[in-house]
């Protein structure tokens, strides 16, 4: 029986025999041939012999390699890559310079796309990584767009695909060449996993024209606030005075959500009744009350803390999960710390409810993708959020679910979630928090699963830090050590210095030289897929150590034994293995200078051998005394006395 996969290579077949294989097509060499058996950098192909060549490829692998999707608790086995597919494998085709956003090229496409990303699971497969998670894929709103492309997190309709990631040539729909994603990574052994929002909508969503009760409206004539201003006659964040603030936060913090403060009258003024008709007027949402004004959908705002000074966001909105007539309003009580009389059954927007609830079951039966991330699923109602969950497990047991959170605490797993993002990836260029971290493991641990990485979509890339490649490879090392899913953000094995977006940890200059039109989360851009410091073969060597000495689902605090050393700088601690075998792991992560140290060891020790340089260590009194240049690691098996 034929599979939607083998329908794609004959429609590529059909193409190689229609067009010829003429080369006239680029791609990064690595899209080829990703253990660089050639020294070029780049390659002219033809398309239609190259990607018909990926997927025998990928069948090929899937033949040599017959790959079992694991079931039940696989997150603990992942190692992920996070794709953007509008970024990750974009590409300057026809050598001109740019990443033409207007017009294709000979009928393909230079921004990703899902075609680009099937012929791409080779490549991650060579990585060792056996999950893809991908940031959303779902139709993008025009109104108030950032960049030149708009922010994947604009939805304007959750059960659509963003029809830019098709290849217009193909003749397939945008869902089919998905459909075949998935199915290719599946042969692969390679599960799916999407990002999903559900608390917010694009600001001309096309839910608003069937459901506007689904929205909060503002008078049309009002306008947004401009930043840092205090003018109330405009819309923005609403503003509290300083007791409010103190009373607030001091409610919040002790869970009392009942009477919490509501903004000013004067602000809630500024919204309006549910239109009773709405209408697209150039590409934008306009709302007609009963007596003939115009209402507009308004911009969403940072909801917490309650005096976030972030302007509105100009493309997305926040969906009316209840309906009371005390609270129409935007503010941190009615879409976050929900107040307790607005948080009930009776008013909570019940066909809105379903709706999303169904987003998920939608794609498990159409594409059969195998998880989901949910963008700020903590600031979900607890009832929406189980439900959510309990359907999509309906769909499928072994269906998981990752959380956006930076904490790793219990309650996450109460919620259903099996992996939390965590707080590493802000932390592991920083040697005093890594020693903390690593300190964490080794005594109490954390009891939900966590992202191992130093960098994601939203923060500085790791190859920008002091250290460059060489601080990258250090943090890959650790995290391939320690427990946690190591995770790889699509360019951080190729030195990428250049952001997905200045969403965290960012400085202001830093943000001043981004703006949304250089930022690839909202506006064209290319990886740097032909860098020189690419570093995908020591990756790979780690991946492999990793998989041949840890037991990746084992997260006893006894595995990871930290050690104290003579200088801040200085990363040590054992990682016991399979069969029993201890690992002892030192790295100087000073960025500048090499150091002399020393690092005292358990007094059984006896010896090791550096699996990176192959010297031989002996130990006196406990100790090992050497010294190691920036970013120099040493690692290999310990060997005890009584061994």
């Amino acid at each position: 029986m034929k599979t939607i996969l083998d329908l794609l290579e004959e429609r590529l077949d059909d193409l190689l025999n229609e067009k010829g294989n003429e080369k006239f097509y680029k791609i990064p060499s690595l899209w080829y041939d990703p253990y660089k058996n050639s020294n070029e950098k780049e390659l002219w192909v033809s398309p239609y012999e190259f990607y018909l060549n990926r997927i025998k490829e990928i069948k090929k692998i899937a033949n040599e390699e017959p790959a079992s999707l694991p079931q039940k608790g696989w997150t603990k086995k992942s190692v992920i890559y996070n794709i953007f597919v509008r970024h990750t494998t974009s590409f300057d085709h026809n050598n001109d310079g740019i990443i033409n956003i207007n017009e294709n090229y000979n009928g393909f496409r230079e921004t990703g796309t899902f075609l680009k990303s099937i012929a791409l699971l080779p490549y991650i497969h060579s990585l060792g990584a056996n999950t893809i998670y991908l940031l959303p894929i779902t139709s993008i709103g025009i109104d108030g767009k950032k960049g030149t492309l708009g922010s994947p997190y604009a939805i304007k309709n959750p059960y659509k695909l963003d029809e830019n990631l098709s290849e217009p040539l193909l003749n397939l729909s945008v869902e089919d060449e998905f459909r075949v994603f998935v199915e290719a990574a599946h042969l692969l052994g390679i599960k799916v996993v999407l990002e999903f929002v559900f608390r917010t909508a694009s600001i001309d969503s096309e839910l608003a024209l069937e459901h506007p009760e689904w929205f909060y409206w503002l008078k049309k004539e009002i306008k947004d606030r401009e930043s840092g201003s205090n003018d109330e006659t405009k819309y923005g964040p609403p503003i509290f005075s300083e007791d409010e603030l103190v009373e607030i936060r001091k409610k919040v913090e002790t869970n009392d959500f009942s009477k919490l403060s509501a903004p000013a009258e004067s602000y809630i003024e500024l919204f309006t009744e549910t239109p009773v008709k709405v209408i697209r007027e150039n590409n934008k949402i306009i709302g007609i009350l009963k007596n003939g004004d115009r209402c507009r959908i308004p911009s969403a705002f940072a909801d917490w803390p309650p005096d976030d000074t972030q302007p509105v966001w100009s493309d997305v909105t926040y969906l009316k999960l209840f309906d009371h007539p005390d609270f129409n309003y935007i503010a941190y009580n009615t879409v976050r710390m929900y107040d307790e009389e607005l948080n009930k059954e009776k008013y909570k927007v019940a066909e809105l409810w379903d709706n999303i609830c169904n987003i998920i079951p939608y794609y498990q039966k159409n594409f059969n993708i195998d998880g989901v991330m949910i963008d700020m699923g903590h600031a979900l109602p607890s009832s929406l959020r189980q439900e959510i969950v309990s359907r999509a497990k309906e769909v499928n047991e072994n269906f998981v679910f990752w959380e956006e959170n930076f904490l790793m605490k219990q309650k996450s797993l109460e919620d259903g979630y099996e992996a939390v993002v965590g707080y590493l990836c802000f932390d592991a260029h920083k040697p005093d928090k890594v020693k903390e971290f690593i300190g964490i493991l080794s005594d109490s641990g954390f009891p939900i699963p966590f992202f191992g990485t130093p960098e994601n979509h939203n923060l500085p890339r790791a190859a920008s830090r002091n250290g460059g490649v060489q601080f990258s490879k250090f943090a890959w090392t650790i995290i391939n050590l320690i427990h946690g899913i190591p995770f790889i953000h699509s360019g951080f094995e190729l030195g990428e210095i250049h952001p997905v977006n200045t969403g965290l940890c960012f400085e202001p200059w830093q943000i001043a030289d981004f703006p949304p039109e250089k930022l690839p989360l909202f506006s064209e851009g290319q990886l740097c897929w032909t860098n020189e410091n690419e570093w995908t073969n020591y990756l790979r060597k780690i991946s492999v150590i990793r998989k041949e000495i840890i037991n990746p689902i084992d997260y006893r605090t006894e595995n990871i034994v930290y050690l104290n050393s003579s200088n801040i700088n200085i990363i040590s601690f054992i990682r016991k293995g399979i069969d029993d075998k201890s690992y002892l792991f030192i790295g100087n992560m000073n960025p500048e200078k090499g150091l002399y140290f020393y690092v005292k060891l358990p007094p059984i020790s006896k010896s090791f051998r550096d699996m990176f340089s192959t010297k031989f260590f002996q130990f006196y009194n406990n100790e090992i005394i050497t010294n190691l240049n920036p970013f120099e690691i040493m690692f290999g098996e310990l060997v005890f006395k009584d061994e």
